[in-house]
């Protein structure tokens, strides 16, 4: 212990203290400093900067050009200093003091021209496009920029966007995103509507010609982006004002789990009670702080299936299946409640009938206290869109009001104007075999993972029938049910319930930050 602490000490004294001192002595007593003492400050200080730039090395992006650009700059200073005397310096800098921002002196800090030229939008076109993205979000915290956070699928969007100049701001760029998906959640289809830079002026961007030689958007994009945040194609509309969010008829979810001791049959059965138009206050996190007090969805269509191209085992535990859903709109958590309650039917816990009597907000207004299942198995599997957008232009809205028109529904938009505002997604061959090859990478390193964990629960399992030869352990769904596991289950309705949506809706319009029409 005692020479673990002497070699701390020594390392605190020989590589931090000295930079200190040194950085801090006026020229005056570094000339009172011996020869040896003076040798050992530069050995220190080398040591230390050359910590430094292994640390900046290593935490340096691959594609952050600005940041290697400064690196440059610094290897470069550190050699000027070690080949240049001191006399040569001094003087070097009284001229670049005395003529900062000259013409004559480009390299003066001062001077505008070392600035990078920014590059001038006033001088494109834009079109409005649809752009399709898929990511896998378990390194993420969100589809969603943060404030206190980098690591979310936004974020590297725009700076992709950005960096590749296809827009100039987040705010000018005429955004808006399919589905907000939460943290760890995936995206197989996620998809934005954004104006973008084109080559073409707008009266030929619909042009054969124009479409093939557009700017290559994904490719340029996916150079930029991680390589578990991807473009797949992108679609040129024709009005300014499609939406990816409003103009979106349907999303498909899927949330992939494994048998374990799940009774599929009851699932399934449950399945068919949710199919339908009704308040599934009791299957969400209610966000009325956010002003939403409308519960009420279209679920389409709710399935479970087994897996494609996955091989049942002898030990049926393992083999693997998805819950498919399919709705107008989602809520808060809305599928990962879901989830919940179905695991509970599955593992016999509850009777599938469960799930029509908390759609029965008369009868159940409160929801029961349950934890929702976890959001790493759930992504974003499909969008639909509607061929002609719902939404009014400016000029539209314009000559709406000045004849007292009132916006009409979708179906008198489809006569009026036959064209589709919507158009065939536009793949490239060549990202696309590059996306399948980054995508394969990803597979064959969770592919090994998991094979060497099964590999390991083989070995482990037969031990356990050789030794004790007791009932089978499926445990597998117990990490989907994020929570504590009681040793004696309580039915739903009988649990403790929550706060009415009336109660709340209530709380926040006294303390006035919900208005109720």
């Amino acid at each position: 212990m005692l020479l673990i602490f002497k070699s701390l000490n020594y390392l605190f004294n020989y590589l931090v203290i000295p930079v200190r001192a040194v950085v801090g002595l006026p020229r005056e007593e570094l000339e009172k400093l011996s020869k040896t003492e003076l040798i050992d400050k530069i050995i220190q200080l080398e040591a230390y900067n050359f910590q430094l730039k292994n640390i900046f090395n290593k935490k340096l992006d691959e594609n952050d050009d600005d940041l290697r650009d400064e690196l440059k700059e610094l290897n470069q200073l550190n050699d000027q200093c070690k080949t240049e005397k001191p006399e040569d310096v001094n003087k070097k800098n009284a001229i670049e003091d005395s003529t900062e921002g000259s013409p004559e002196n480009p390299n003066a800090v001062g001077n505008k021209k070392n600035k990078k030229r920014e590059f001038d939008f006033s001088k494109c076109h834009k079109r409005h496009v649809l752009m399709k993205f898929l990511y896998f979000g378990w390194d993420y915290q969100g589809y969603a920029c943060q404030e206190d956070s980098n690591a979310t699928i936004e974020y590297h969007l725009f700076r992709a966007l950005t960096r590749a100049c296809l827009i100039e701001s987040r705010n000018s760029s005429n955004y808006h995103r399919c589905g907000r998906t939460d943290k760890e959640v995936s995206a197989f289809c996620q998809v934005i509507s954004i104006d973008l830079r084109s080559k073409f002026p707008p009266e030929e961007q619909y042009e054969e010609d124009s479409l093939k030689n557009e700017i290559d958007y994904c490719g340029l994009l996916n150079r930029i982006l991680p390589k578990n945040i991807q473009c797949i194609a992108w679609m040129p509309l024709r009005s300014p004002v499609y939406s990816a969010r409003f103009d979106c008829v349907a999303r498909t979810y899927r949330y992939y789990f494994p048998k374990g001791d799940l009774n599929i049959e009851a699932m399934q059965k449950a399945c068919k009670l949710l199919q339908i138009h009704g308040d599934f206050r009791n299957f969400c996190k209610m966000d009325v702080h956010n002003g939403v007090t409308n519960y009420i969805r279209n679920l389409q269509a709710a399935n479970v299936l087994p897996c494609p191209n996955v091989q049942d085992e002898q030990r049926q535990g393992y083999s693997m299946y998805f819950l498919e859903i399919k709705a107008n709109a989602f809520l808060w958590h809305q599928i990962r409640c879901i989830m919940a309650v179905l695991l509970l039917i599955g593992q016999e816990k509850e009777e599938p009938e469960v799930i029509t009597e908390l759609l029965d907000v008369e009868k159940n207004p409160c929801k029961p206290q349950y934890t929702p299942a976890i959001g790493l198995p759930l992504n974003l599997f499909n969008c639909e869109f509607r061929e002609k957008t719902c939404r009014r232009t400016d000029e539209e809205l314009a000559m709406a009001a000045q004849t007292d028109d009132i916006v009409p529904p979708q179906e008198e938009i489809m006569d009026i104007d036959s064209t589709p505002d919507t158009s065939p997604w536009i793949y490239n061959e060549e990202n696309l075999q590059k996306l399948i090859e980054n995508v394969q990478s990803e597979w064959t390193q969770f592919s090994i993972k998991s094979t060497m964990i099964r590999n390991v629960l083989h070995n482990l399992e037969t031990l356990l029938d050789e030794q004790f030869k007791p009932q089978a352990v499926q445990s597998q769904v117990l990490l989907l049910q994020d929570g504590v596991k009681p040793r004696q289950y309580q039915k739903l309705l009988t649990r403790k319930r929550c706060e009415s949506l009336e109660n709340r809706i209530e709380h926040f319009v006294k303390k006035q930050r919900l208005i109720v029409n």
